[in-house]
C-alpha cells in the first residue's frame, strides 16, 4: 500500500474517532469506518497483524482507555499526543466485563472542557449568574446575524472572545437551550456539547427555509420552541430533528428538475412529481417557493405570480466550503441515511486541514452554464467522434456557438501570449480541475483534467470534445472571465440506432461518413441528449447517416452479388414507376430467409394481444417498421413524414410506396429486430437499358403498356448490362418467358414502339397493382390499405374519362372573424407587402394540420381520375406530395394550371393531372386563409425595400392581430380585412408593426 493510501487511512480514521466524544468501542470500530467509508481497515495491507497493533502504532492519533475511567487530553494541529497511553494494571487486556474503548485526541479549548475534566460529569444545576445576561445575550444575537447558517458551540466562545476581547462565562453555555428568545440549539447526533449547532431564534430549518411537510415542521418548530430541555442521565435529550419524509421529497425534487435542464414551470410541478414518484406534493411549497431556494433557482415570468414561475435546478457543488473559524458548515437538514455524512464534517480540525488541501489543489472559478439546444429544427454541426450512437460527439455551427468559441480562444491567445499578463503555473492537479491548456500552433484551449500520472496529464478539451494526454508544463490556470461561455462539445443519439448502439460495423460506417464533417442535424426530441437524424447535403440529395449506418448491418452473405452479363431466372416485377424504374425481386438465400421470417412475425402477432409498445409513437424518416400489405405484414422504411399522424413510407421487398396512417405502423418484435435488419431490402432496382432512341419524358401509354405486360408476367427474366452502385441503380434487358434469351423479343426492343410515345393531354395512369381491402388477418391490428404509385414519382390513375358526380358543390361555411377592435391570435403565411398578406386563425391551425393528413391518406389511395377543370371552382391538388384545397384561377396551354391555395394563401402552378375532385368530406371545414392589409400605414405604391422590411418582421410569425375593419364580399376569398399586427414575442414590449414600418419610412425620407 502506497504512503498516500496509508495517509487516507489514517484521515478517515480520525474523522471516525473525532465524530463521537465518547469514544469508538474496539469491536465496533471496524463497523463505524465501513459505513464512512465502504471498506474495512486493512491492517494486514498496512503491516500489522491485528487491528490493534495498528492502532497502537498511531500514539498520535488513538488513546486506549477504560470506558468508565477514561483519561482525555489536548493535541495541537500537527496532532501530536501530549497525553499518555493508560492501560490497565500490568500492561494488559482487562478481563473483567469493561469495556475497551478508543477516543480521538482533540484539542481542549480552555474555559469549555476544563471543568468537565476535572470532574467528569456534567453539571446539570444552574448556578448562580455571575455574568451581565442581557449583555451577553445581546452580542449573541450580534454573531448570530452575523453567521445566520449557525455556530457550533465548541466554536462559540473563541468568537465570542475574538469580536469582544473577553472570555465568555462559562454558564452561558448551559444556558443557551433556554434562551429560545436568543437563539435555537439543535444536537446534530450522539450528545454532548460538542455536538451542538446554534442559529438565531428565528432562522431554524422549518422556518428559514420553510418545509416540505408543513404540518410537520409546525410540530418541529413547537417542540424546538415551547419544550423544556429534559434531563436524563446526567446527558441532555437530543433535539428533534426533522423527518426523513422531508428529505425524500427534497431529493426526489432535486432528481426531477434535474431532468429539465431548461426549466420547468412551478405549476406543473405538483402533477409531474405525483406521476412520477406516486406520492402526494406537499401543496405549501407553491405557497412558499423560497423553501426550495436550497435546490433550484426561482425565475418569476410574471413579477410575484408563483403560476408563472419558473424552477432552475442548480448545480451541486463538489466540495462544500469550509470557514476557516468553522461557521457557515451548513448542516441544516439532518438525514438518517447520511448520518456518517453529517459526523464526517463535525471533525472539525480534519475538515479544516481537507479544505485547505482543496483549496491549494482546485480552482475556484465557476463553472459555465450548460449548453443550450439551438432553437432551430435543423442546426448545422460538427461530428467530432462517437463511442456509442447513444452518445455521439458534436458541436454546433453557427455564431452563438463556433462563433463565439472562435472569440473566446483568440481572447485567450491574446492573454496568454501578452507579456502583461504573466501566465500562471499550476503547482498541483487534481481530477476535474478547469486548464488553459497550451495547444499546436500558439493556440489555447479550455479543459478538463481527467486523470493525473507523474509527469503527463490526461485532459478533456471541454470545446472539441476529444481527450489527449499532455505534458503538465502545459497546462496553466483558466482565468474566469474565460469561464463564462457553456462548454461547446455537446452529445446527441442517433435515432433508429438504439438497438445496435456499440456495433462495431456500426460506428465504423459512423466514422467513415460522418466524422469530422459538417452535416445537417434534424432534432426529434428535445432533451439532455437530443434524438436527432443526421444528413449529409453536400451531394445533389440530402444523404441520411442514420440509414446508411443501419445498412451496415445487412448480412453479406445474404446480399445479391449482380454481375454484368449475368442471367437471372424467375424473376418477378413488383413495381412499375411513372419514369420507368422498374422493381424486381431475384430468388436469393435473403428472399427464402425473408419469408421464413415473415411467417414468424405474423404467427407472433396472431398469437398474441397487441400492446402499446408495439405502436409507433416517433415516427421519422429512415425508420424501419412494419405494414400491411396483401394481407401480411411486410418491411417497410419511412420516407416522409406529414405531421404527426401520416406518413409515406416504402415497401423494402417490393419497392412500392404507401401514405399510411402512422396508427396502422407496427415496430419490429424485438425478438426478430436483429435478423430483419440484418437481411437486405430483397427489391432491386433496374432500368431498361440501351433504348433505340432517347425517349425522354415516359408518357402515360408507356408506362402503362410496361405495367400491363410485366406486373401480371407469373415469371419473367434479366439479363444484367450494367451495375451504377453510385445510383444504386442496374441496367438490365427484360424477357418474359417466352422471349427468353432473344434481344430482338426483350421488352427494351417492343417499348421503342413509336406510339407509345406520342404525347397526350389530360391521360391519368396509376399502378394497376393495388390490392383492395381485405378482411382476413387480424381485424384488431390494422386495416388493409392499397398501394399505389408513390406520389413523388407522379403515379397516374388509369386512362378513366369518367365525369364526376360533381365538381363544384356547396362551399364551406365562412370562417367567422372578430369584430372591429376585437383580437386575433394569427399565423402570417404568406406577406407581399403591408397591402396585402395573408393570415390564418392560430387556435384553427392544428384543425387544417388534421384536414390536409386525411386528404393525404384519401388521394393517395384513391384511383385519380379525369376531371374537367374549370376556372373559379374549387378543387384538390397535390404540391409537393401534399394535397390542398384549391380555387382553379386559370388554365394554360402547356397542361398546367394556376391555383390558389384557399387555406395559406399562395397562388400556384400544378399539373391538370395532378388536380382532382374535392369530395364533400373535405368541404367541411371554413377556408382558412383570410386576405389582409395594415392599418396605421398609407401608401399608394410599397417600395421592394419596404416590402421586405415587412416580410422579414411578419412572415412565417404567430402575431396579434386588432381588427380595424372587415370589408365582406359574396365568396370568402375575395374578403379583406384591414387590421393592426403586435409582435408579442419580447418579454418586455409590444411591438406594432405601423409603428416600426413608419420610423422605416421617416428614415428612408430623411436618406433621400
Amino acid at each position: 500500500m502506497s504512503e498516500a493510501e496509508k495517509d487516507l487511512v489514517a484521515k478517515m480514521l480520525r474523522a471516525v474517532l473525532q465524530s463521537s466524544k465518547d469514544g469508538v468501542a474496539l469491536t465496533r470500530l471496524q463497523t463505524e469506518y465501513k459505513q464512512l467509508t465502504g471498506e474495512l481497515i486493512s491492517h494486514k495491507q498496512l503491516g500489522f497483524p491485528t487491528l490493534e497493533s495498528y492502532l497502537k502504532s498511531m500514539p498520535s492519533v488513538v488513546k486506549f482507555g477504560v470506558k468508565n475511567g477514561e483519561v482525555i487530553s489536548g493535541l495541537g494541529r500537527e496532532f501530536l499526543s501530549e497525553a499518555k497511553v493508560h492501560t490497565p494494571i500490568g500492561g494488559g487486556t482487562p478481563k473483567d466485563a469493561s469495556v475497551l474503548v478508543m477516543q480521538f485526541h482533540f484539542f481542549q479549548t480552555p474555559g469549555v472542557w476544563s471543568e468537565s475534566v476535572d470532574t467528569g460529569k456534567s453539571n446539570l444545576t444552574t448556578s448562580k449568574s455571575s455574568y451581565n445576561a442581557e449583555l451577553v445575550q445581546s452580542r449573541l444575537k450580534e454573531i448570530l446575524n452575523k453567521y445566520t447558517n449557525g455556530v457550533w458551540v465548541s466554536k462559540y466562545p473563541q468568537l465570542y472572545k475574538k469580536m469582544f476581547n473577553e472570555e465568555l462565562h462559562q454558564d452561558v453555555l448551559k444556558q443557551l437551550e433556554t434562551w429560545t428568545h436568543i437563539c435555537t440549539v439543535e444536537k446534530s447526533s450522539g450528545s454532548g456539547l460538542a455536538e451542538l449547532l446554534l442559529y438565531p431564534a428565528k432562522s431554524g430549518h422549518a422556518q428559514r427555509k420553510g418545509s416540505f411537510n408543513q404540518k410537520t415542521a409546525d410540530k418541529n418548530q413547537e417542540a424546538s420552541v415551547s419544550s423544556k430541555p429534559v434531563t436524563q442521565g446526567g446527558k441532555q435529550a437530543a433535539a428533534k430533528t426533522q423527518p426523513a419524509t422531508d428529505t425524500d421529497i427534497k431529493e426526489n425534487l432535486i432528481e426531477l428538475l434535474q431532468k429539465y435542464s431548461s426549466g420547468l414551470w412551478a405549476n406543473a410541478l405538483p402533477k409531474l412529481f405525483e406521476e412520477t414518484y406516486k406520492m402526494q406534493f406537499p401543496q405549501n411549497i407553491l405557497d412558499n417557493l423560497d423553501c426550495l431556494s436550497e435546490i433550484c433557482t426561482v425565475d418569476y415570468a410574471v413579477s410575484g405570480d408563483r403560476k408563472k414561475a419558473i424552477l432552475y435546478a442548480k448545480i451541486p457543488s463538489p466540495v462544500p466550503k469550509i470557514n476557516e473559524d468553522g461557521t457557515g458548515v451548513g448542516l441544516r437538514t439532518p438525514h438518517k441515511t447520511c448520518v456518517n455524512t453529517d459526523l464526517l464534517a463535525l471533525a472539525e480540525n480534519e475538515m479544516a486541514l481537507i479544505s485547505h488541501e482543496f483549496t491549494e489543489t482546485c480552482t475556484v472559478q465557476p463553472l459555465p452554464l450548460p449548453l443550450s439546444i439551438p432553437v432551430e429544427q435543423f442546426p448545422s454541426v460538427l461530428v467530432v467522434e462517437l463511442n456509442t450512437t447513444d452518445e455521439a460527439v458534436i458541436r454546433y455551427i453557427g455564431p452563438e456557438y463556433s462563433g463565439a468559441l472562435e472569440q473566446i480562444e483568440d481572447a485567450m491567445k491574446e492573454h496568454f501570449t501578452n507579456s502583461d499578463n504573466p501566465m500562471v503555473p499550476l503547482n498541483s492537479q487534481s481530477v476535474g480541475q478547469l486548464v488553459a491548456v497550451s495547444a499546436e500552433e500558439d493556440s489555447w484551449l479550455r479543459a478538463q483534467i481527467v486523470e493525473v500520472e507523474a509527469t503527463k496529464v490526461k485532459v478533456f478539451f471541454v470545446d472539441h470534445g476529444f481527450n489527449e494526454i499532455v505534458d503538465r508544463m502545459k497546462l496553466h490556470k483558466l482565468d474566469g472571465k474565460f469561464c463564462s461561455l457553456p462548454f461547446q462539445a455537446a452529445k446527441c443519439k442517433l435515432a433508429g440506432l438504439e438497438p445496435f448502439c456499440k456495433e462495431p460495423c456500426v460506428l465504423e460506417s459512423f466514422e467513415t461518413l460522418a466524422c469530422g464533417k459538417i452535416l445537417l442535424m434534424e432534432i426529434l426530441e428535445r432533451r439532455e441528449v437530443p434524438l436527432v437524424l443526421l444528413y449529409d447535403t453536400s451531394g445533389d440529395d440530402d444523404f441520411n447517416i442514420n440509414t446508411a449506418c443501419l445498412k451496415a448491418l445487412h448480412y453479406k452473405t445474404l446480399e445479391l452479388n449482380l454481375k454484368e452479363n449475368g442471367v437471372y431466372l424467375n424473376v418477378v416485377v413488383t413495381n412499375v414507376c411513372s419514369d420507368g424504374t422498374i422493381y424486381c425481386q431475384v430468388p436469393s438465400k435473403g428472399w427464402n430467409r425473408l419469408n421464413a421470417l415473415l411467417d414468424k412475425v405474423e404467427y407472433y402477432f396472431n398469437s398474441r394481444q397487441i400492446t402499446s409498445e408495439y405502436f409507433v409513437s416517433l415516427p421519422f424518416c429512415g425508420k424501419r417498421c412494419l405494414a400491411r400489405s396483401r394481407g401480411k405484414w411486410a418491411r417497410v422504411e419511412i420516407t416522409n413524414v406529414h405531421g404527426t399522424r401520416v406518413v409515406d413510407v416504402m415497401f423494402l421487398d417490393t419497392g412500392t410506396v404507401a401514405s399510411v396512417a402512422v396508427s396502422e405502423l407496427r415496430e419490429i418484435p424485438s425478438p426478430f429486430l436483429q435478423e430483419s435488419v440484418s437481411i437486405p431490402p430483397q427489391a432491386i432496382k433496374c432500368c431498361l437499358a440501351d433504348l433505340t432512341f432517347n425517349i425522354g419524358m415516359w408518357t402515360p401509354d408507356a408506362v402503362l403498356w410496361l405495367r400491363d405486360t410485366v406486373l401480371n408476367c407469373s415469371d419473367c427474366s434479366i439479363k444484367i448490362v450494367k451495375v451504377d452502385d453510385s445510383k444504386g441503380l442496374v441496367h438490365i434487358y427484360l424477357f418474359t418467358s417466352k422471349n427468353f434469351p432473344n434481344p430482338e423479343r426483350s421488352i427494351n426492343h417492343k417499348i421503342t414502339n413509336a406510339d407509345l410515345w406520342k404525347h397526350q393531354k389530360d391521360v391519368y395512369l396509376s399502378s394497376g397493382t393495388h390490392s383492395s381491402p381485405s378482411n382476413k388477418g387480424d381485424a384488431n391490428i390494422t386495416s388493409e390499405f392499397e398501394i399505389k404509385s408513390p406520389s413523388k414519382d407522379h403515379g397516374f390513375a388509369p386512362i378513366k374519362p369518367v365525369v364526376p358526380l360533381f365538381v363544384h358543390s356547396e362551399l364551406p361555411t365562412r370562417l367567422v372573424l372578430p369584430q372591429p377592435g376585437e383580437h386575433l391570435d394569427v399565423f402570417i403565411s404568406v406577406a407581399c407587402h403591408p397591402g396585402h398578406f395573408v393570415f390564418q386563425p392560430w387556435q384553427e391551425l392544428y384543425k387544417l394540420e388534421v384536414l390536409m393528413e386525411e386528404m393525404i391518406l384519401y388521394y393517395n389511395r384513391t384511383d385519380w381520375q379525369s376531371v374537367p377543370i374549370e376556372k373559379n371552382k374549387i378543387f384538390a391538388a397535390q404540391l409537393d406530395n401534399k394535397w390542398y384545397r384549391v380555387l382553379v384561377k386559370g388554365i394554360l396551354t402547356n397542361g398546367l394550371v394556376s391555383v390558389y391555395q384557399l387555406d395559406y394563401g399562395r397562388h400556384e402552378l400544378v399539373s391538370c393531372r395532378k388536380v382532382q375532385t374535392l369530395v364533400q368530406q373535405f368541404r367541411q371545414l371554413p377556408f382558412q386563409a383570410v386576405t389582409a392589409q395594415l392599418a396605421g400605414v398609407k401608401c399608394e405604391q410599397w417600395s421592394e425595400e419596404t416590402s421586405i422590411v415587412f416580410r422579414n418582421h411578419v412572415e412565417r410569425k404567430p402575431l396579434v392581430a386588432q381588427i380595424q375593419a372587415v370589408h365582406e364580399s359574396m365568396y370568402s376569398w375575395d374578403r379583406k380585412v384591414v387590421t393592426y399586427l403586435v409582435d408579442t414575442s419580447l418579454p418586455d414590449t409590444d411591438v406594432w408593426i405601423h409603428d416600426l414600418l413608419t420610423e422605416y419610412l421617416v428614415e428612408l425620407s430623411k436618406v433621400a
